[in-house]
């Protein structure tokens, strides 16, 4: 096999581990993000708990006035029976202090059920206080044992990364700059396998003469369909029968 491709797999298969470090730090660093977004959104929840509770607060002192003021009302009117002198009076207060009853009576249902949905408000917040307590206690020991792992795995990135700095120089310029061309366009992957005429990096079909010039190996080949570069290696089972 031509130096140049051999150089280029070991290259891809190099930086394919460097992405696996890259991606194990991000999974790493996610677990903290996440429980970090799982505290907020208690916290954002605990904050319209404690907003629904004054609303309902200040709705229940609105209405405990309202219900005082009703009972103000009946011993004004009853005291004013006292002192009327027509029956048509006398109705009338009647009628006013029944109408007061009535809105007794429903501020009453209303207070208990303000009350239940400030209970309610008040169990949640607490319930969340406690939830939030917890996670972030997670959070202090999971920032720990991640802040370590991603060191080991820095350290290991530290020696693939050596490897690579030793290996990239012995390509040709141009070589190195079409591989890190497709590296970028082509999700890391610039170099790959060929099996059965098909390339293994968007599985389409290589033109036969083509793909003969990819089997022996003298020269890079590209993908005609993704541009990557070609390369085929005997499959174990095709030696064992040779």
């Amino acid at each position: 096999m031509n130096e140049e491709i051999s150089k280029l797999i070991d290259l891809q298969a190099i930086d394919s581990e460097i992405d696996g470090f890259d991606q194990e730090i991000y999974s790493k660093e996610q677990e903290i993000t996440d429980r970090q977004q799982s505290i907020a959104d208690k916290e954002e929840e605990m904050n319209r708990c404690r907003e629904t509770m004054e609303k309902l607060e200040l709705k229940h002192r609105e209405t405990k006035a309202e219900l005082e003021d009703a009972q103000t009302r009946i011993k004004d009117r009853q005291n004013k029976m006292m002192q009327v002198q027509t029956s048509r009076e006398h109705q009338a207060l009647l009628k006013e202090i029944e109408e007061n009853k009535r809105q007794i009576k429903e501020n009453e249902e209303l207070l208990l059920q303000l009350m239940e949905q400030i209970e309610n408000e008040e169990n949640r917040v607490k319930e969340l206080e406690n939830l939030c307590k917890g996670e972030k206690k997670l959070l202090a020991e999971e920032s720990d044992e991640v802040a370590k792992a991603i060191e080991l795995i820095n350290a290991r990135k530290k020696k693939v990364i050596a490897q690579r700095e030793s290996l990239a120089p012995k390509l040709r310029p141009g070589t190195q700059k079409r591989y890190a061309m497709l590296r970028e366009k082509r999700n890391g992957n610039a170099v790959v396998q060929t099996r059965n005429g098909t390339c293994q990096g968007c599985f389409m079909a290589i033109p036969p003469q083509q793909y003969n010039e990819v089997l022996k190996g003298d020269k890079i080949n590209y993908c005609p369909t993704c541009q990557r570069i070609l390369y085929y290696l005997e499959e174990e089972n095709e030696t064992a029968d040779a």
